[in-house]
This record gives structure tokens, sequence and C-alpha cells, in this order.
């Protein structure tokens, strides 16, 4: 019987001790020991992960299983084991799978992190009680000790690599844009050192950069007419950049630099120089985004000027372009279409390039340090924009698994409207509201394709972003009606003017700020500047005339800035009356839940709005008072916290009361994990960006809400760090799609 052997304890743990130290394949002693461990727990089956990757595991050795019914690899919060590794502890289930009727599993702890998982699997139902799991801890305790062996550190490089997860060739860095892709590396140009500091000939110089310029301008003015990108931000990005090579001023400073004995070269790095002087220590997002535009077009210009531009292949096909940095109009060098992945040494989600990218559905990672120095040209890369993993000279396997998903995501036109004739509804008939977040052109493909129940969110400051100057009332009705059009008789949520912190327009110069994300911005800046406030309102209400008009005000901070707001609307629209202007059916208007303060005056602020919607990322990075780009706090705090989700449920159980409509328009309503907690907590109305719909989509209509509710109330119980290994497990047993 079991209960007599514990006093054999000992004993287990010498012939363990004796397998370690034979003369054998590791291999063999694993099986050994795993073959001991189920002996004396008198299972009928056992199996050993190994941690490979920090949220990683991998099957080491496996004694009995079906190889059907255990996995090869799991994530950390997936199924029991990847369970067991998240919460540290040891749990069982009955019945898990086909082979066997009870499985208990533990993790191997070694210095507070998991470095595995042990499982044992019965055949029979089986009860585990008190002093079988204090057993099964004591002997997890030992075997982690072993398992941090240089022997298995190196069995476990062997291993993974014949499994395709090669940890030398496997490198971990930040996604910046999802997909997958495969193909050469290409080494964007390094930037070399100024050849010749000093001239003899200024007036060479000077021709020499004016050829330059020409032919730099007429290279954007190539890229930016190839039209691969249609409308939207990142076009606005690319003109920007074009105005910047456009600068006279910009040339003036080098070619004064020139006449004092400079060549052209020299004259460009140091005329970049006297700007990086005086924008590198600005904490402005906005102006440091400016500092690498001017890196970027600073280079170009050089590369012209020593004729390595012209030397470019531009015929290459199917490769992964790597660079330490580069700029939009860079990336624009190459075809897109032979792109299949971008990797930058250094890099953020707001530069350039990134949203470039991204728009053209190129997956990208950065972050990986030493891979633009080392990496060969032609070496094979595989990408993983979605995990953030790059692969070098991977196995045929890892290829073909890469290639079948890119292609699975290149059809996402096919995908979404295959979606979209289908309701949005839970498997136990709940109706769910799917809207989507407009900013870009780009984005009214997917809404156009996806049968939405409209636009969820405008955001209105695109076009005040990419114009020269402010645009008038009627410049904004031209747009707000080009909207309205595409939507037809769906609605349209046009969200106030949201603008300051990383958002600035260029004609408002910079406003010098230390704090820039709870300073002067959205609704501050447009209440102080009422007149604008009033032109925007004015340009809403005369698109709208005939139909209803939805205006939701940004960053509110208290019940008085959102009446202050409201009524500037109230006071256009009975100007608009007075004058017989033809009026909108019907006025709504809302407001964003985005600055915690707020949350304390629901009530009062529910009786005067006709809706909410909340903004999860602002008001994450306040609810935590984290800077949500920094890269230092990236992982520290999750909205999938117990702290944060109990904030959202107590906005919609506040909207509720009050029969007021409440939606998430900020990135929890993009992300499908997300989207089941948000369920669980009550809400039923989503506005999404249009690259995540058909995934969300995916996901509502695989969830059962009566059985999620009660899982999510128990969820918020818990202390832990986060949540998300626990709902994505609850997503992998429930056959929820994510």
């Amino acid at each position: 019987m079991l209960q007599a052997n514990f006093q054999n304890l000992m004993p287990l743990m010498q012939n363990m001790q004796h397998i370690l130290q034979k003369n054998m394949e590791t291999e063999q002693k694993l099986s050994d020991i795993m073959h001991e461990l189920a002996h004396f727990f008198n299972a009928n089956m056992s199996a050993l992960y190994v941690a490979v990757e920090a949220n990683y595991l991998e099957l080491f050795s496996n004694d009995g299983f079906d190889i059907d019914d255990i996995p090869t690899n799991v994530r950390f919060g997936e199924g029991l084991i990847g369970e067991i590794a998240t919460q540290e502890q040891i749990l069982s289930q009955t019945q898990p799978n086909k082979s066997c009727v009870s499985m208990v599993g533990a993790p191997l702890m070694l210095w507070d992190k998991v470095s595995g998982v042990v499982v044992l699997g019965y055949t029979q139902k089986h009860l585990f009680d008190e002093m079988e799991i204090d057993t099964l801890k004591t002997i997890s305790m030992f075997l982690a000790t072993f398992f941090s062996s240089e022997e298995i550190s190196n069995y476990k490089r062997k291993l993974a690599k014949s499994r395709g997860f090669n940890i030398k060739d496997r490198l971990k860095g930040l996604p910046l844009s999802k997909g997958y892709g495969v193909g050469a590396a290409l080494v964007h140009m390094r930037r070399h050192a100024v050849r010749e500091l000093f001239t003899q000939n200024i007036a060479q110089e000077l021709t020499l950069l004016e050829t330059a310029r020409t032919q730099m301008i007429e290279s954007l003015n190539t890229s930016f007419n190839q039209n691969v990108l249609n409308a939207g931000e990142h076009i606005e990005i690319l003109q920007t950049y074009q105005m910047l090579a456009n600068d006279k001023g910009w040339y003036q400073k080098i070619s004064a630099y020139i006449k004092t004995g400079l060549t052209a070269e020299a004259a460009i790095e140091k005329t970049y120089d006297d700007m990086r002087e005086k924008l590198s220590l600005s904490s402005d997002i906005y102006l440091k985004e400016r500092l690498n535009d001017l890196r970027d077009i600073s280079d170009r210009l050089r590369s012209f000027i020593s004729g390595d531009y012209l030397k470019k292949d531009k015929t290459l096909k199917d490769f992964v372009l790597v660079a330490q940095n580069m700029g939009p109009a860079d990336l624009m060098d190459y075809d897109p279409k032979h792109i299949r992945a971008l990797i930058l040494e250094d890099g953020t989600s707001t530069m350039h390039v990134s949203i470039v990218a991204k728009a053209l559905n190129i997956p990208v990672v950065s972050k990986i340090k030493g891979l633009y120095k080392n990496v060969k040209d032609g070496e094979i890369l595989a990408v993983d924009g979605t995990e953030g993993f790059v692969y070098i000279n991977p196995p045929d396997e890892i290829k073909k698994n890469f290639e079948e998903r890119q292609k699975k995501i290149s059809d996402w036109r096919t995908d979404l409207k295959q979606i979209s004739l289908k309701p949005s509804k839970t498997r136990d008939g709940k109706n769910i509201s799917l809207n989507m977040n407009i900013g870009l052109d780009f984005d009214l493909e997917y809404f156009k394709l996806a049968n939405c129940d409209g636009i969820g969110l405008y955001r209105t400051e695109i076009p005040f972003m990419s114009a020269l100057k402010m645009p008038g009332v009627s410049e904004q009705v031209r747009i707000y009606k080009k909207v309205l059009n595409q939507a037809r008789d769906k609605h349209v949520i046009f969200r106030s003017l949201d603008v300051g912190s990383d958002k600035l327009l260029p004609y408002w110069g910079d406003l010098k700020e230390e704090n820039p994300a709870i300073g002067w911005r959205s609704i501050r800046i447009t209440l102080d500047r009422r007149a604008l406030l009033r032109s925007q309102m004015k340009a809403f209400l005369k698109s709208c005339a005939g139909r209803q008009l939805d205006v939701m005000f940004p960053m509110i901070s208290s019940y008085n800035e959102f009446i202050e707001a409201k009524n500037t609307l109230l006071l256009e629209y009975e100007k608009q009356r007075q004058n017989g202007n033809m009026l909108p059916t019907k006025l709504n208007i809302g407001l964003m839940i985005e600055v915690p303060s707020v949350i304390f005056e629901l009530d009062e602020i529910l009786k005067e709005a006709d809706f909410i919607s909340v903004g999860t990322n602002d008001l994450a990075q306040f609810i935590f008072a984290s800077d949500r780009t920094n890269p230092r706090l990236e992982n520290r705090y999750d909205v999938l916290s117990a702290p944060f989700l109990k904030v959202m449920q107590s906005i919609i159980i506040k909207a509720n009361q009050y029969h007021v409509p409440c939606s998430v328009c900020g990135e929890m309503a993009s992300v499908p994990v997300e989207i089941i907690a948000l369920l669980g907590l009550g809400y039923r109305i989503f506005s999404c960006t249009g690259s995540a719909f058909t995934a969300i989509k995916k996901t509502v209509r695989s969830t059962h809400i009566n059985d999620l509710r009660d899982y999510v109330q128990h969820l918020l119980r818990s202390n832990k760090k986060t949540l998300r290994p626990q709902l994505v497990a609850y997503a992998y047993d429930h056959g929820i799609a994510i």
C-alpha cells in the first residue's frame, strides 16, 4: 500500500541519487527517475516538463502517457500543466485526457522560479490525500535541484534543438506588429563614419549637396506615389517626412556649415548633432520621434552623397529586413510585397517605421541586441511577431509552421467576410455589440468587410495632426461626412479633439511640459481654447444634419468638466436651431472614462450622460501610475489583475443601474483573452481595432457567459500579479477561441 511506502521516502531519494550518478545517457536517467517516481506513488504513467523559456515548458520525459494526450510544449497558464506552473502549486484533475482517469502534477521550484513540472497519471480514479501531496512536494524540491545542473542544461539545449527550439538560436524580443514571417536576412545599410571632415572645394560640396537633395526628394516622391498604403496615419507620417526633406531651413544650416569648410557629409552630421543636443533631453515623445525622423533623413541624404543608396539591390524577394534603426521612407524603399518581417535592434511601438510596417501587415520585433551586428545576409530567419521570438536558421518544421500561419493571416479579408455573416452572439444566446475604432482610412476597409454594429470611436485628431494648418469648419465637415457616408446607416461616435501628450499638432509648436500625459491635453486644451471646441461642435452638427449625432468627450476629470463640454455642444446646437439650419435627428452626448477621479462622481455623471465608454489605455496608466510608453514598466502591471478588473466592474455596475450604455473602446477591447474577462464582468458593448475584429468575434461566439461569470468573480478574490494565465487556461479548457 502507498501508505506504508511513505516510510521508505529516504530509500527512494537514495535510489534517485544513485540513478543520477550513473554513467549513462541523460535521457535514460530521466526515464529511470520518472519510472521510480511513478512506482512509488502507484501511478500508471509519469511525465516531466522543463521550463526552456520564462513562460514555456517542454516535454522532456514521458513514461506511459499516450503521446496524443499530452502536449509537447505548453505555455504557462495553458491547461492543467501550464496552470501548475503559473500557480506554483500542486494541482490535480479528473479525466484530463483519454489515457488516464486522474492526474496530479507538481511544480519544480528553484530560486522562487518554476524550473519544471512533474506529472503522474492513473488509469483509475485516484484521490490524493494530504500525505501524498506533502511527499510529492518534498520529492519535487529534490528534483528541482538536479534539474539546475549543467548536465540538464546541456540536455535541455540538445532536446530543444531537436524539437526546433535551439535555445541559442531563438532570441526573445519585443513584439510591435503581430504576424509570422520567414525569409532570408537582409541587413539594412549600416551607418558609416564620415569619411572626410574638411574640404578644399566648397563649391563642389555645395553642388554635391544639391544633387543628393534632388535625388532624395525624387526617391521619396516615387515611394509615396506607389500608393501601396491607401490613406491614413502612415501616409501622414510619410507626408511629414517629405516636408522635413524639403525643409529649406535645414538645408540652409547644412550649407552654412559647408561654407565654413566642412564636407557635405560632415555638415549634415554637424547639423543633426546641433538638433540632437537641443532635443535629446526632452521627455516629450513627439519631439523624440521628430529627432528619429531627422536621424533617418540625415542618413538618407548622406547615402545619396556617398552613392550607397544607388547601389541598393531592389530586386530581392521574400526577405526579413534587419536594422539597427530605420525610418518609414527607408522601409518604403523595399517592395513591401516581399518583406516577410522587420527586426529592429532599437524600436518602440510609437516609432513611425513601426506604424507604417503595421499598416502593411508586416510583423515587427524589436529589442534584440546584437542581431544587427552578427546576422549575415542570406541567413534564414523566422519571426514571430505575436510572441516576439526570432529563430536563426530554423529547422524545416518551424519554417513550414510559420509559413502556414503567415498564409492564414494574409487571408484576413476572407476570414473577415466569412465571420461577418454570423451573428455576434455568445454560445448561451447573449447579444454582444461589436463596433470598430476608426482613425485611418485603412481602417475603413476593415469596417466595410466586417458588417459590425457601427463606429464606436472615430479619432478626430488624425486629420488635425496631418494638416499644415488648423482645419476650418468646412474642411472638418468634409472629413466627417466622408466617414458618415462610409458608415451608411450605422452609428458613428465622434470623439472630440484629443491632442496633447504624445499627439501634438505641428502648427502649435512644443508645449514644453515635463509630464505631458497628465498635463495640458485633450478636453483641457479645447475647454481653454473654447473657439476650437465650438468650431468642432459646429462641424459635427452640420455633418450630421438629418441623422443621429453621437459625440464623446475624452479625458474628462470631473462632473463639472463634462457639464462644461456638454453645454458647449448644446449652445452650438441652439445657435444652429435659431439660424434655421437642419439639425441632427437625435443628439447623444457621452464621455470617456479614462481618469480615475470621475469614477467617484459616476452617480452624478450618469444622470447627465447618454452613454459612456471606458478608455482602458489611459485608465490603466493612471490607476497604476505607470507610463505606458516606458519599456521598463511594460510588464510590471496588467489590466488582467484583480485591482483593475474590480475598477472595471464598478463602472459597468453603475452604468447598468442608471440604464446608460457602457462600452469599452480601449486596447482591452482588441485582445481576446481580455474580452473574456470583460464579458465575465458584464460588459456587452465593445469597439475594437479593425485588425482584431475577426479574433474578437470568434472569442465572443465561442464564450458561454453564464459559465464564465462565476469564474471571473472567483478570480477577483485573487491577489496574484496577473490573472492572465488563469483566463488563458479557462479559455483552453472551455474551447474559447483566443
